[in-house]
């Protein structure tokens, strides 16, 4: 379990946590009454189906508090942002197609939210890294040749 976040990441844990617990688990406990309204709860499926979707709630309910619990914040480790490090924006480059990350520790890692975990094969040829220079991936394809554009 990761314990490690950025503030952002923390936040963001915490919104997951409060909507489950303020909204999903009250849709959850209406479905289990609806259904159980409908009478002979052996052969109820919706029945058991609601119960399951709460027992799975309850899991992913504990397991949100104990990451909450256990979480360290962390800042970026330096000061400067030219050097690409754990929370920078960066604006990178390969065959004229430009792409927009920030660099994120592995449990805050959402590529379609364009966060990229620092501990990827793309991560970690960024860290350390300065707009203006060329990193390279060992990628399934073949090798991948990316210009860094912009950092902050």
């Amino acid at each position: 379990m990761e314990k490690y976040f950025t503030k952002e990441g923390l936040e963001k844990l915490k919104a997951e946590l409060n909507y489950l617990r303020k909204v999903k688990q009250k849709e959850i406990a209406q479905a289990i009454n609806k259904a159980a309204a409908f009478g002979d709860l052996s052969e109820n499926a919706a029945y058991h189906q609601a119960k399951e979707e709460l027992a799975f709630l309850r899991g992913r309910l504990a397991e949100l508090e104990k990451i909450i619990a256990n979480a360290q914040v962390i800042e970026p480790h330096s000061s400067d942002h030219s050097v690409i490090t754990l929370g920078s924006k960066i604006e990178i480059e390969q065959s004229g197609k430009k792409e927009k990350f920030q660099i994120v520790l592995p449990a805050e890692a959402d590529l379609a939210a364009g966060k990229i975990s620092s501990q990827s094969p793309l991560g970690k040829a960024l860290l350390g890294k300065k707009a203006g220079e060329k990193i390279e991936i060992d990628a399934p394809k073949g090798k991948i040749c990316w210009k860094i554009i912009k950092v902050s």
